[in-house]
C-alpha cells in the first residue's frame, strides 16, 4: 500500500497547486439554482464588534449582495441563514457542551446583536428566504430541502462562513441530498487561512466547484431566467 503523500506547500500553495491543475471534472451548473447565504450574521461580520468576527475578502459582502440581486432578476429563490439559540441553549446540543464563554457559539442567543444578519446584506423581505439554523449544515432540521424541492433547483450556490465548517458541511450535505454545488471563491471566508485554504482544496476535490465569482456572475448573467412556480390556483410565488 503506497504511503500517504507528503507535501512541504502551505495550505495557500496547495489551493494555488489544485486550482490551476483540477483533477476532477467539475460538476457544473444545471437549470436552475438556489443562492444560500450562510450565516453572514454580526458575530461573524462584525469585525469592530465582535472578537469572533472575522474578513477574507473585504468585497465579499459586495460580491453576495451582486449575486442575490442577479438571482432574484432570474426567477430564483435566495436564502440567508443565521445561527441562534434558546435562551437554555438546549437547541445546540452536543455541540454547545465544549465551551461556555461569552463568545461561545451556543451563547448566541434569538435576539442577540451577535445573530443579526450584517446590515450591509441587501435582502428582499418581500421574497428572500431567512431561516434559523442550529446546526453545521443549512439541510439539518431546517426548512431549506423544502424551499429547494418547492423551487425545483437543481444547483446550490455556497456563500458566507465559516469555509471550513458551515460552508464544508453545507457542500457535503447538499451532494448527499443529490445537488450540484458551486462556492465562489470570493464569497466565503474563515478565520484563518489554513482551515479556509485546506477546506477550499477539500470541497474543490470532493464535493463542489470551487469557482471565481466572476464564473457565478457570468452563468447568472447569461441564464435566460426561470419560468415562476405556480400554485394550483394558478397564482404566481
Amino acid at each position: 500500500m503506497p504511503a500517504m503523500e507528503t507535501s512541504d506547500l502551505t495550505p495557500r500553495q496547495y489551493w494555488t497547486h489544485i486550482k490551476a491543475n483540477p483533477a476532477r471534472a467539475r460538476f457544473g451548473f444545471g437549470d436552475k439554482a438556489a443562492l444560500i447565504n450562510i450565516d453572514l450574521q454580526r458575530a461573524y461580520t462584525d469585525l469592530g464588534a465582535f472578537d469572533t468576527a472575522y474578513e477574507t475578502d473585504p468585497h465579499q459582502i459586495d460580491y453576495i449582495n451582486e449575486l442575490a440581486a442577479l438571482a432574484r432578476t432570474k426567477n430564483m429563490p435566495v436564502i440567508w441563514t443565521h445561527v441562534a439559540y434558546l435562551p437554555s441553549a438546549d437547541d445546540a446540543g452536543v455541540w454547545g457542551t465544549r465551551t461556555n464563554t461569552p463568545d461561545s457559539l451556543q451563547n448566541i442567543r434569538i435576539g442577540d446583536p451577535r445573530a443579526e444578519l450584517d446590515p450591509r446584506l441587501h435582502i428582499d423581505a418581500r421574497r428572500d428566504a431567512v431561516v434559523n439554523k442550529r446546526m453545521a449544515s443549512v439541510f439539518h432540521d431546517t426548512p431549506i430541502p423544502s424551499l429547494l424541492v418547492w423551487h425545483q433547483v437543481d444547483t446550490v450556490i455556497l456563500t458566507g462562513g465559516s469555509t471550513s465548517g458551515c460552508i464544508r458541511a453545507s457542500a457535503v450535505a447538499a451532494l448527499s441530498h443529490g445537488y450540484r454545488t458551486i462556492v465562489p471563491e470570493e464569497c466565503v471566508a474563515d478565520k484563518h487561512e489554513i482551515p479556509h485554504f485546506a477546506n477550499l482544496c477539500d470541497i474543490m476535490m470532493k464535493y463542489a466547484d470551487v469557482e471565481p465569482v466572476s464564473t457565478v456572475r457570468g452563468w447568472l448573467d447569461d441564464h435566460p431566467g426561470c419560468p415562476p412556480i405556480r400554485v394550483a390556483r394558478g397564482c404566481e410565488f
